[in-house]
């Protein structure tokens, strides 16, 4: 059976049945554009409702981990002797801070914690510098890296009395200690993990060996050492509490040691408040680093 089909602008053809109004009708609504639906405007979800800002989001978790807190030591179900409650600890702060005792402690755990970094960071990054920069290096240094790291530095306290005494050089060994192998492997890897293809666009500009070092090396390696700096910075507040926790007699950790003596839970918890405080002040201060430093990179946010 053959169907012809008629050409544009003909009459409608006749089929059995069906009248040319009944066909051209359907042909005519086919053809017609529908009419668009009555749709409201996407609105983004984020601008429907009151947007609450980010830092109340932050602390209210906190703010509700504190007021459970302070409920659980008014009804009597915490008590004094297993946990001061927030109010006791905040009046117990205020009076350590008032008769000076607190300020005296913090001053010479920072100095502690200094000094440690800075002779932390200088040993480390030179021993990064000299095993990722020299194939020669590398075979004489990073093996006994390895070796030393892998020996819990609180397991060397008593040698360290007995090499040092029980002054301030023990305590800063200990920090020193802690603080070197976390920047010497940020560094090291940092150092291997510069792109090959900037090194071949460095010596193809006629890059000397030290301007290859200076330019694209020590930059490339750059966001390591600033990771290795923030691994350092904790693991230094945990060697001070081991370290002034043994034959101290001033610092932070000692004012810890005199309050377990004394059962004195509130000075406990206001000593790991401060520590918790300076651990964040060094982050902050890291931070503030690599917004200062690494500027340069791509993916760079700022935040």
């Amino acid at each position: 059976m053959s169907i012809s089909h008629a050409p544009p602008g003909s009459p409608a053809p006749d089929i059995p049945g069906k009248s040319p109004r009944d066909v051209a009708e359907p042909t005519a609504l086919a053809s017609a554009p529908a009419p668009a639906p009555d749709l409201e405007p996407i609105v983004p979800t984020s601008s429907r409702r009151t947007r609450v800002p980010r830092w109340l989001r932050r602390t209210t978790g906190p703010l509700l981990l504190l007021a459970l807190w302070q409920l659980l030591s008014s009804t009597g179900a915490l008590t004094a002797d297993v946990l001061a409650s927030p109010g006791r600890i905040a009046q117990v702060g205020g009076d350590l801070i008032a008769d000076g005792s607190l300020t005296s402690a913090m001053t010479t755990s920072l100095q502690r914690v200094a000094g440690g970094l800075l002779l932390g960071a200088l040993i480390g990054t030179g021993l990064a510098l000299v095993s990722g920069l020299f194939r020669v290096g590398e075979d004489l240094v990073d093996a006994p890296v390895q070796m030393l790291r892998t020996v819990p530095f609180v397991g060397l306290i008593p040698l360290f009395i007995i090499w040092f005494g029980i002054g301030e050089a023990p305590k800063i060994a200990i920090i020193t200690l802690g603080v070197t192998f976390p920047l010497y492997l940020n560094v090291y890897a940092g150092i291997r993990g510069v792109d090959a293809q900037l090194i071949e666009a460095g010596e193809s500009l006629g890059l000397s060996r030290w301007g290859l070092v200076r330019h694209v090396v020590l930059p490339g390696a750059l966001p390591g050492a600033m990771t290795g700096l923030r691994y350092s910075l904790g693991i230094a507040w945990l060697a001070l509490v081991f370290a002034e926790q043994v034959n101290a007699d001033s610092g932070i950790g000692f004012l810890m040691v005199q309050a377990r003596d004394f059962l004195r839970t509130d000075v406990i918890v206001v000593c790991l408040i401060v520590y918790a405080f300076l651990g964040l002040l060094a982050d902050f201060i890291v931070r503030s680093l690599e917004r200062l430093l690494l500027q340069w990179r791509p993916t760079f946010t700022g935040r």
